[in-house]
Protein backbone atom coordinates (compact mmCIF):
# COMPACT_ATOMS: atom_id res chain seq x y z
CA UNK A 1 0.00 0.00 0.00
CA UNK A 2 1.31 3.45 -1.04
CA UNK A 3 0.52 6.58 1.18
CA UNK A 4 -1.78 9.11 -0.75
CA UNK A 5 0.64 12.26 -1.30
CA UNK A 6 0.84 15.57 0.18
CA UNK A 7 -1.79 17.23 -2.48
CA UNK A 8 -4.69 15.14 -0.82
CA UNK A 9 -4.09 16.67 2.94
CA UNK A 10 -5.80 19.73 2.22
CA UNK A 11 -8.86 17.48 1.33
CA UNK A 12 -8.36 14.82 3.62
CA UNK A 13 -8.58 17.91 6.13
CA UNK A 14 -11.80 19.21 5.17
CA UNK A 15 -13.50 15.51 4.12
CA UNK A 16 -12.53 14.81 8.14
CA UNK A 17 -16.09 14.38 9.60
CA UNK A 18 -17.85 12.78 6.29
CA UNK A 19 -14.92 10.01 6.01
CA UNK A 20 -15.17 9.02 9.39
CA UNK A 21 -18.54 8.66 9.17
CA UNK A 22 -18.81 6.37 6.35
CA UNK A 23 -15.94 4.09 8.29
CA UNK A 24 -18.15 4.05 11.06
CA UNK A 25 -19.64 0.86 12.45
CA UNK A 26 -22.43 -0.44 10.13
CA UNK A 27 -24.77 -1.94 13.36
CA UNK A 28 -27.18 0.41 14.89
CA UNK A 29 -25.68 4.24 14.14
CA UNK A 30 -24.70 5.99 17.99
CA UNK A 31 -27.22 8.99 19.02
CA UNK A 32 -25.63 12.01 17.12
CA UNK A 33 -24.02 14.89 19.04
CA UNK A 34 -22.57 18.09 18.51
CA UNK A 35 -18.48 18.18 18.30
CA UNK A 36 -18.06 21.02 20.23
CA UNK A 37 -14.20 20.90 18.48
CA UNK A 38 -15.33 22.28 15.27
CA UNK A 39 -18.72 22.23 15.06
CA UNK A 40 -19.58 18.80 13.18
CA UNK A 41 -21.78 16.29 13.82
CA UNK A 42 -20.38 13.37 15.39
CA UNK A 43 -22.01 9.52 14.62
CA UNK A 44 -19.07 7.73 15.71
CA UNK A 45 -18.78 5.31 18.13
CA UNK A 46 -16.45 2.39 20.17
CA UNK A 47 -13.30 1.76 22.33
CA UNK A 48 -9.63 2.77 21.57
CA UNK A 49 -7.19 1.14 24.68
CA UNK A 50 -3.31 2.68 24.60
CA UNK A 51 -0.63 2.05 26.70
CA UNK A 52 2.52 3.73 26.90
CA UNK A 53 5.23 6.64 28.00
CA UNK A 54 4.71 8.01 31.37
CA UNK A 55 6.15 11.39 30.07
CA UNK A 56 2.89 12.02 27.70
CA UNK A 57 0.94 10.72 30.74
CA UNK A 58 -0.41 14.38 31.28
CA UNK A 59 -0.96 15.46 27.68
CA UNK A 60 -2.81 11.96 27.12
CA UNK A 61 -5.83 13.01 29.39
CA UNK A 62 -6.30 16.31 28.02
CA UNK A 63 -6.51 14.89 24.43
CA UNK A 64 -8.89 12.16 25.36
CA UNK A 65 -11.14 14.80 27.75
CA UNK A 66 -11.54 17.01 24.23
CA UNK A 67 -11.62 13.74 21.99
CA UNK A 68 -14.52 12.15 23.97
CA UNK A 69 -16.08 15.47 24.84
CA UNK A 70 -16.65 16.09 20.62
CA UNK A 71 -17.36 12.31 20.57
CA UNK A 72 -19.17 11.04 23.81
CA UNK A 73 -20.03 7.53 22.56
CA UNK A 74 -16.29 6.83 22.44
CA UNK A 75 -14.30 5.41 25.19
CA UNK A 76 -10.31 6.14 24.80
CA UNK A 77 -8.22 4.65 27.93
CA UNK A 78 -4.77 5.28 27.81
CA UNK A 79 -2.03 3.39 30.40
CA UNK A 80 0.80 5.16 31.33
CA UNK A 81 2.86 2.24 32.06
CA UNK A 82 6.28 3.16 30.02
CA UNK A 83 7.54 3.07 26.63
CA UNK A 84 8.56 -0.49 27.02
CA UNK A 85 5.35 -1.59 27.98
CA UNK A 86 3.61 0.54 25.08
CA UNK A 87 6.14 -1.15 22.40
CA UNK A 88 5.34 -4.46 24.21
CA UNK A 89 1.71 -3.97 24.05
CA UNK A 90 1.52 -2.84 20.32
CA UNK A 91 3.49 -5.21 19.24
CA UNK A 92 1.75 -8.28 21.22
CA UNK A 93 -1.96 -7.06 19.86
CA UNK A 94 -2.67 -5.87 23.03
CA UNK A 95 -3.35 -2.15 22.22
CA UNK A 96 -4.88 0.06 19.50
CA UNK A 97 -2.27 2.16 20.00
CA UNK A 98 1.36 2.83 22.04
CA UNK A 99 3.18 5.79 23.26
CA UNK A 100 7.06 5.55 23.17
CA UNK A 101 9.39 8.30 24.19
CA UNK A 102 12.08 5.61 21.47
CA UNK A 103 11.36 4.92 17.89
CA UNK A 104 9.59 1.85 17.39
CA UNK A 105 12.11 -0.78 15.06
CA UNK A 106 11.87 -0.14 11.59
CA UNK A 107 10.95 -3.82 10.80
CA UNK A 108 8.81 -4.59 13.87
CA UNK A 109 5.38 -5.92 13.15
CA UNK A 110 2.16 -5.89 14.98
CA UNK A 111 -1.30 -8.39 14.41
CA UNK A 112 -3.45 -5.46 15.06
CA UNK A 113 -2.14 -4.43 11.48
CA UNK A 114 -3.88 -4.97 8.28
CA UNK A 115 -1.78 -7.49 6.02
CA UNK A 116 -0.35 -4.37 3.79
CA UNK A 117 -0.16 -2.31 7.18
CA UNK A 118 2.97 -2.04 9.24
CA UNK A 119 3.39 0.29 12.73
CA UNK A 120 4.86 3.52 11.97
CA UNK A 121 5.92 5.78 14.19
CA UNK A 122 4.11 9.41 14.76
CA UNK A 123 5.73 12.42 16.25
CA UNK A 124 2.72 14.10 18.42
CA UNK A 125 4.83 15.51 21.83
CA UNK A 126 7.62 17.38 21.98
CA UNK A 127 8.95 17.90 25.19
CA UNK A 128 12.43 18.93 27.09
CA UNK A 129 13.98 16.69 29.15
CA UNK A 130 14.61 18.00 32.37
CA UNK A 131 17.84 17.32 34.36
CA UNK A 132 16.29 17.99 37.68
CA UNK A 133 18.24 18.27 41.36
CA UNK A 134 16.91 19.51 44.98
CA UNK A 135 19.47 21.33 46.59
CA UNK A 136 18.41 23.56 49.50
CA UNK A 137 18.42 27.71 48.25
CA UNK A 138 19.72 26.36 44.61
CA UNK A 139 17.58 27.00 41.48
CA UNK A 140 19.25 26.53 38.56
CA UNK A 141 22.86 25.07 37.75
CA UNK A 142 25.05 25.22 35.43
CA UNK A 143 26.73 21.91 33.57
CA UNK A 144 28.15 20.62 30.18
CA UNK A 145 27.18 17.15 29.20
CA UNK A 146 30.37 15.29 30.46
CA UNK A 147 29.90 16.78 33.98
CA UNK A 148 26.11 15.25 34.35
CA UNK A 149 27.59 11.65 32.45
CA UNK A 150 29.99 11.64 35.58
CA UNK A 151 27.45 12.06 38.22
CA UNK A 152 25.13 9.48 36.55
CA UNK A 153 27.53 6.93 36.04
CA UNK A 154 28.57 7.74 40.20
CA UNK A 155 32.39 8.84 38.97
CA UNK A 156 31.48 12.43 40.39
CA UNK A 157 29.79 11.95 43.95
CA UNK A 158 29.94 15.30 45.61
CA UNK A 159 27.87 18.51 44.56
CA UNK A 160 31.20 20.26 45.40
CA UNK A 161 32.99 18.78 43.45
CA UNK A 162 35.37 21.04 41.04
CA UNK A 163 33.34 19.87 37.18
CA UNK A 164 30.51 21.48 39.31
CA UNK A 165 31.89 24.13 40.73
CA UNK A 166 33.98 25.54 37.98
CA UNK A 167 30.95 26.25 35.80
CA UNK A 168 29.46 27.94 38.78
CA UNK A 169 31.34 30.72 40.02
CA UNK A 170 29.70 32.02 42.83
CA UNK A 171 27.44 29.37 43.60
CA UNK A 172 28.13 28.02 47.05
CA UNK A 173 28.02 24.61 46.93
CA UNK A 174 27.54 22.14 49.40
CA UNK A 175 29.69 19.53 50.92
CA UNK A 176 26.91 16.93 50.38
CA UNK A 177 26.64 13.26 48.86
CA UNK A 178 25.08 13.26 45.04
CA UNK A 179 22.48 10.66 44.59
CA UNK A 180 21.73 10.52 41.12
CA UNK A 181 18.20 8.55 40.14
CA UNK A 182 17.66 6.80 37.26
CA UNK A 183 14.55 5.01 35.45
CA UNK A 184 14.56 1.50 36.98
CA UNK A 185 11.71 0.35 34.15
CA UNK A 186 12.07 0.46 30.27
CA UNK A 187 11.93 4.08 29.56
CA UNK A 188 12.09 6.05 26.27
CA UNK A 189 13.03 8.81 28.15
CA UNK A 190 16.20 7.04 29.50
CA UNK A 191 16.76 6.09 25.82
CA UNK A 192 16.77 9.65 24.64
CA UNK A 193 18.83 10.94 28.16
CA UNK A 194 21.76 8.38 27.04
CA UNK A 195 21.60 8.99 23.13
CA UNK A 196 22.20 12.76 24.12
CA UNK A 197 25.53 12.01 26.35
CA UNK A 198 26.63 9.73 24.00
CA UNK A 199 26.68 12.09 21.56
CA UNK A 200 28.03 14.61 23.28
CA UNK A 201 30.20 13.04 25.89
CA UNK A 202 31.06 9.74 24.09
CA UNK A 203 34.37 9.10 25.59
CA UNK A 204 32.09 9.09 29.35
CA UNK A 205 29.05 7.89 28.77
CA UNK A 206 30.88 4.54 26.75
CA UNK A 207 27.39 2.60 26.77
CA UNK A 208 25.11 1.81 23.68
CA UNK A 209 21.63 3.88 24.08
CA UNK A 210 19.30 2.20 25.17
CA UNK A 211 15.83 2.25 27.45
CA UNK A 212 17.67 0.57 29.73
CA UNK A 213 19.78 2.72 32.32
CA UNK A 214 23.08 1.08 31.69
CA UNK A 215 24.89 1.57 34.94
CA UNK A 216 25.26 0.18 38.70
CA UNK A 217 24.86 2.52 41.69
CA UNK A 218 22.49 5.35 42.14
CA UNK A 219 19.27 5.16 43.05
CA UNK A 220 16.52 3.71 40.75
CA UNK A 221 12.97 4.62 40.59
CA UNK A 222 10.15 3.46 38.24
CA UNK A 223 8.52 5.93 35.88
CA UNK A 224 8.21 9.87 35.84
CA UNK A 225 6.20 10.00 38.64
CA UNK A 226 9.02 7.91 40.68
CA UNK A 227 11.77 9.71 39.73
CA UNK A 228 9.82 13.18 40.50
CA UNK A 229 9.12 11.86 43.58
CA UNK A 230 12.61 10.49 44.70
CA UNK A 231 14.53 13.52 44.25
CA UNK A 232 11.79 15.74 46.01
CA UNK A 233 11.76 14.01 49.23
CA UNK A 234 15.31 13.44 49.31
CA UNK A 235 18.29 16.66 49.39
CA UNK A 236 21.32 16.30 47.35
CA UNK A 237 19.16 14.00 44.75
CA UNK A 238 19.60 13.95 40.75
CA UNK A 239 17.45 13.00 37.89
CA UNK A 240 15.78 13.70 34.79
CA UNK A 241 12.57 13.32 33.63
CA UNK A 242 9.80 15.23 31.41
CA UNK A 243 10.11 19.22 31.89
CA UNK A 244 6.30 19.30 32.57
CA UNK A 245 7.00 17.83 35.87
CA UNK A 246 9.89 19.71 36.98
CA UNK A 247 7.73 21.67 39.73
CA UNK A 248 9.92 23.68 42.14
CA UNK A 249 12.59 21.01 41.67
CA UNK A 250 16.25 23.28 40.80
CA UNK A 251 16.84 22.18 36.51
CA UNK A 252 20.47 22.22 35.08
CA UNK A 253 21.26 24.57 32.15
CA UNK A 254 23.26 22.54 29.55
CA UNK A 255 26.20 23.39 27.98
CA UNK A 256 25.65 24.33 24.20
CA UNK A 257 28.43 25.42 22.19
CA UNK A 258 29.86 28.44 24.46
CA UNK A 259 26.74 28.80 26.06
CA UNK A 260 24.43 27.38 28.70
CA UNK A 261 20.42 27.07 27.65
CA UNK A 262 17.88 26.59 30.31
CA UNK A 263 15.00 23.99 28.88
CA UNK A 264 12.35 25.60 27.20
CA UNK A 265 9.44 24.10 24.51
CA UNK A 266 10.96 26.64 22.40
CA UNK A 267 14.26 25.77 22.91
CA UNK A 268 13.65 21.90 22.46
CA UNK A 269 10.79 22.48 19.09
CA UNK A 270 13.56 24.38 17.57
CA UNK A 271 16.27 21.53 16.94
CA UNK A 272 13.28 18.78 16.23
CA UNK A 273 12.71 21.76 13.04
CA UNK A 274 16.57 20.34 12.08
CA UNK A 275 15.72 16.75 12.27
CA UNK A 276 15.18 14.32 9.52
CA UNK A 277 13.59 11.01 9.15
CA UNK A 278 16.13 7.61 10.12
CA UNK A 279 17.06 5.82 6.94
CA UNK A 280 15.05 2.28 6.09
CA UNK A 281 12.04 3.29 7.23
CA UNK A 282 8.79 2.29 5.72
CA UNK A 283 6.24 5.06 3.86
CA UNK A 284 4.97 7.34 6.54
CA UNK A 285 6.83 6.09 9.54
CA UNK A 286 8.41 9.59 10.88
CA UNK A 287 11.17 8.70 13.17
CA UNK A 288 13.25 11.44 13.67
CA UNK A 289 17.17 11.66 13.79
CA UNK A 290 17.90 14.49 16.26
CA UNK A 291 21.40 16.49 16.36
CA UNK A 292 22.27 16.36 19.81
CA UNK A 293 25.44 17.54 19.35
CA UNK A 294 24.08 20.80 17.94
CA UNK A 295 26.02 24.04 18.72
CA UNK A 296 23.30 26.54 17.59
CA UNK A 297 22.77 29.15 19.73
CA UNK A 298 19.46 29.12 21.65
CA UNK A 299 18.49 25.14 21.00
CA UNK A 300 18.18 22.63 23.85
CA UNK A 301 20.02 19.09 22.64
CA UNK A 302 18.18 17.20 25.48
CA UNK A 303 14.80 17.00 23.67
CA UNK A 304 11.69 13.76 23.92
CA UNK A 305 10.40 13.04 21.31
CA UNK A 306 7.09 10.86 22.21
CA UNK A 307 5.57 8.75 19.72
CA UNK A 308 2.50 7.51 18.88
CA UNK A 309 2.79 4.21 17.38
CA UNK A 310 0.19 2.98 15.52
CA UNK A 311 -0.85 1.34 12.32
CA UNK A 312 -0.36 2.14 8.67
CA UNK A 313 -3.54 0.29 8.10
CA UNK A 314 -5.57 -2.00 10.67
CA UNK A 315 -7.33 -5.09 10.22
CA UNK A 316 -10.35 -3.90 11.73
CA UNK A 317 -11.62 -0.78 9.21
CA UNK A 318 -13.65 0.05 11.81
CA UNK A 319 -10.90 0.11 14.36
CA UNK A 320 -8.69 1.98 11.93
CA UNK A 321 -11.26 4.83 11.44
CA UNK A 322 -11.52 5.40 15.19
CA UNK A 323 -7.84 5.87 15.50
CA UNK A 324 -7.95 8.00 12.77
CA UNK A 325 -10.16 10.27 14.56
CA UNK A 326 -8.59 10.31 17.38
CA UNK A 327 -5.11 10.70 16.00
CA UNK A 328 -6.30 13.92 13.90
CA UNK A 329 -7.42 15.76 16.95
CA UNK A 330 -4.51 14.70 18.75
CA UNK A 331 -2.00 16.57 16.05
CA UNK A 332 -4.89 19.40 15.57
CA UNK A 333 -4.20 22.91 16.53
CA UNK A 334 -6.22 22.88 19.02
CA UNK A 335 -5.29 19.66 20.38
CA UNK A 336 -1.61 20.23 20.23
CA UNK A 337 -2.78 23.66 22.32
CA UNK A 338 -4.29 21.79 24.97
CA UNK A 339 -1.12 19.85 25.67
CA UNK A 340 1.34 22.91 25.82
CA UNK A 341 -0.78 24.62 28.16
CA UNK A 342 -1.23 21.49 30.52
CA UNK A 343 2.18 20.18 30.07
CA UNK A 344 4.52 22.22 28.89
CA UNK A 345 5.13 20.31 25.45
CA UNK A 346 6.19 22.43 22.22
CA UNK A 347 2.87 21.85 19.78
CA UNK A 348 4.46 20.28 16.46
CA UNK A 349 4.80 22.55 13.62
CA UNK A 350 2.58 22.56 10.39
CA UNK A 351 5.35 20.61 8.13
CA UNK A 352 5.46 17.86 10.79
CA UNK A 353 1.46 18.12 10.93
CA UNK A 354 1.08 17.74 7.14
CA UNK A 355 3.66 15.06 7.31
CA UNK A 356 1.34 12.87 10.04
CA UNK A 357 -2.01 13.81 8.06
CA UNK A 358 -0.64 12.16 4.88
CA UNK A 359 0.56 9.40 7.08
CA UNK A 360 -2.86 8.27 8.84
CA UNK A 361 -4.42 8.45 5.33
CA UNK A 362 -4.42 4.68 4.79
CA UNK A 363 -6.65 4.18 8.39
CA UNK A 364 -9.59 5.05 6.52
CA UNK A 365 -8.77 3.42 2.96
Amino acid sequence: MKFTKLGRVAALAAAGALLLSSCASNEAPADESEDTTGGETSSISGTLNGVGASSMGGAQTVWIAGFQTANPDVTVNYDPAGSGAGVEAITSGGADYAGSDAVLEADATSPVCAADGYPVNLPVYISPVAVVFNLEGIDSLNMDAETIANIFKGEITNWNDEAIASQNEGVELPDQAITAVHRSDESGTTENFAEYLSAVAPDTWDAEPDKVFPYEGGEGAQQTSGVIDAVTNNQGTIGYADASRAGELGTVALKVGEEYVEFSADAAAAVVETATIEEGRQDGDLAFEIDRTTTESGVYPLVLVSYTVACSSYEDAEKGALVHAYLTHVISEEGQQAAADEAGSAPISASIRDQITESIAGMVE
